[in-house]
């Protein structure tokens, strides 16, 4: 059946992220271990409260800096913390708005309120938009939302909330178990590993 939705993660897919930059900026903290406790593939459970929303910022923030014998800052464990997030792509941002004459587009980003402050702070400082939510007919974020990816239901939730069939839904992602995720539901997933959207022919 024809596609008539896309649904787009963002970390990897259309903000480009190294999440090697916020380990080594941890580690620069006195935090030697941190990817033991993050990584793309997993995280413990105060990253998963934070990224639905159940724990305020200061208390993440206050969460890390218990990681560390240096006792930073709260600014330098948030900017630690953001230094993932790279420089957004222009062509990327031109490709989505390209699309929307062609799909229902939507965004759904395992987040939280510090990246999301951050992001927006540089889209429009280097691309002049905001919101990002302007490119999509909605944009979900997990720490609004309440749910996130790879969980069956929130895939549900937001076929549900737009009255969308998950068989004309594609949905693209650059992590595994979020792919997965959605192709439980019969949603069909592409896992983007090695080439950017601007490749996939949509």
């Amino acid at each position: 059946m024809d596609i008539k939705n896309i649904v787009f993660d963002l970390g990897g897919v259309i903000l480009d992220v190294d999440y090697q930059r916020t380990i080594e900026a941890f580690k620069a903290l006195g935090c030697e271990n941190f990817d033991a406790h993050y990584t793309q593939a997993q995280q413990s459970g105060v990253f998963d409260d934070f990224e639905v929303g159940k724990i305020a910022p200061e208390t993440f923030i206050e969460s890390l800096r218990n990681l560390m014998p240096k006792d930073p800052r709260e600014e330098q464990v948030a900017a630690a913390w953001n230094a993932m997030l790279l420089a957004w792509n222009l062509e990327k941002i031109d490709f989505i708005r390209s699309l929307k004459s062609r799909y229902n587009l939507y965004l759904f980003s395992n987040t939280n309120i510090i990246h999301k402050t951050h992001f927006e702070k540089t889209l429009r400082e280097q691309i002049g938009i905001q919101p990002l939510d302007d490119l999509f007919i909605k944009a979900y974020y997990s720490h609004e939302f309440g749910k996130r990816k790879p969980e069956p239901e929130s895939f549900q939730a937001l076929l549900n909330e737009n009255q969308l069939r998950a068989e004309e839904t594609l949905f693209i992602d650059d992590t595994i178990q979020h792919v997965e995720g959605a192709r439980k539901i019969g949603i069909q997933a592409i896992h983007l590993v090695s080439k950017s959207i601007l490749e996939l022919g949509l």
